[in-house]
């Protein structure tokens, strides 16, 4: 009777242990497939960190390349009119020997005319002692004219090789950036439905943070400098530090940059885009927004590093140039700890926080 009994507690113990257990084990493949969507999209922000590099890449050999066909147009102009300046000076020279041919002057004519070749006779014409000082100008001329399209034909040549090999690095980088957006397509699709959730939230967060951007530009006091040395505020109501100030960058002179970058929020990424019409990617929207305040910049965020002075993230103020990700991205700080920029393939001109991987990944600031 006993053991019956233990063995019915037994029983009704495992029937209550697997009700209870139940409800956890039809959790599980909802929390698995939140960990699966987790790994996918980190999977994808770093394809988007390596896209943003290659485009990057991409974009600075296309500033190499529009540097070559610019010396190519420029050598072009000049062994054109090398060439000419050449023809002419010939000419010269050959009215000047049909004049000594008239005149009889065969010694000379025989001196001249005995030349093998052009350098000869050029060499040969120097040495004459009758020739006239117009004569050994011309023939200073001609020599100069001929090393001048020699010269620059052999740039022309160099440049063509460069340009070559330039257009076969950006087919490549092109077939890299293209493949690896078909891999990032391709992992969207995988978890579709919680990339609509993710992009809701993003959308409301982004709302907000344009709310906050706005508000700050429409409230924001003159410049003016505070009491006691502590520092002083700037057109858009970043305080900055009056020692870091004096130490380092120049005040801004770029603030009214912001309000021209928020024209064009919601405008599509675009590998390779530097214009609203078509689209951007980081360094072209960069490169666009600051010529409308007449400041030219590469299409490329390293190059763009390079301009301005650096300051230091406590320096911050809008209109900086802030850099991420091994200066493979780029924005425009606004304050109040955001930026605007261009971020990826899928997403749009944006505000976005230098928390979290952009604060993991900021290498710098540049003031222009």
């Amino acid at each position: 009777m006993r053991l019956t009994t233990a063995w019915s507690l037994v029983v009704v113990l495992a029937a209550l242990a697997t009700l209870v257990a139940a409800p956890v084990a039809e959790a599980d493949p909802l929390q698995s497939r939140r960990a699966e969507a987790d790994a996918v999209m980190a999977e994808i922000h770093q394809l988007d960190a390596n896209v943003g590099l290659a485009v990057e890449e991409y974009n600075a050999a296309q500033v190499r390349l529009d540097k070559i066909q610019a010396d190519q147009r420029r050598n072009q102009r000049h062994v054109a009119i090398a060439r000419s300046s050449l023809r002419r000076a010939q000419r010269s020279l050959e009215n000047r020997l049909v004049a000594l041919y008239k005149r009889g002057d065969t010694t000379v004519l025989e001196i001249l005319l005995g030349a093998d070749n052009l350098d000869d006779f050029l060499a040969r014409a120097e040495t004459v002692d009758r020739v006239s000082a117009d004569d050994a100008r011309v023939v200073r001329e001609i020599r100069a004219f001929r090393n001048e399209v020699k010269r620059r034909e052999a740039q022309l040549r160099k440049a063509r090789a460069e340009q070559e090999d330039l257009v076969a690095e950006l087919d490549a980088k092109r077939r890299e950036i293209e493949a690896q957006l078909a891999e990032r397509r391709a992992l969207l699709a995988s978890i579709r439905d919680e990339i609509e959730r993710i992009e809701a939230a993003e959308a409301r967060r982004q709302a907000e943070a344009e709310q906050r951007a706005r508000a700050r530009l429409a409230a924001a006091p003159p410049e003016s400098s505070s009491g006691g040395g502590g520092g002083a505020t700037t057109s858009s109501g970043d305080y900055v530090s009056s020692e870091a100030t004096s130490e380092a960058a120049p005040p801004p002179r770029h603030g009214g940059v912001v309000g021209i970058a928020m024209q064009y929020l919601g405008v599509p990424y675009r590998w390779g885009g530097a214009s609203p019409s078509t689209g951007f990617d980081c360094s072209g929207f960069v490169m666009y927004v600051y010529s409308q305040v007449g400041v030219s910049l590469p299409h490329n965020a390293a190059m763009q590093y390079g301009y301005g002075t650096p300051v230091s993230r406590s320096q911050l103020a809008p209109g900086d140039l802030v850099f991420f990700n091994g200066l493979g991205h780029n924005g425009i700080y606004i304050g109040g700890g955001q930026f605007i920029h261009s971020p990826h393939t899928g997403d749009v001109v944006k505000i976005s926080s230098m928390t979290g991987w952009y604060a993991d990944t900021y290498v710098g600031a540049r003031r222009l």
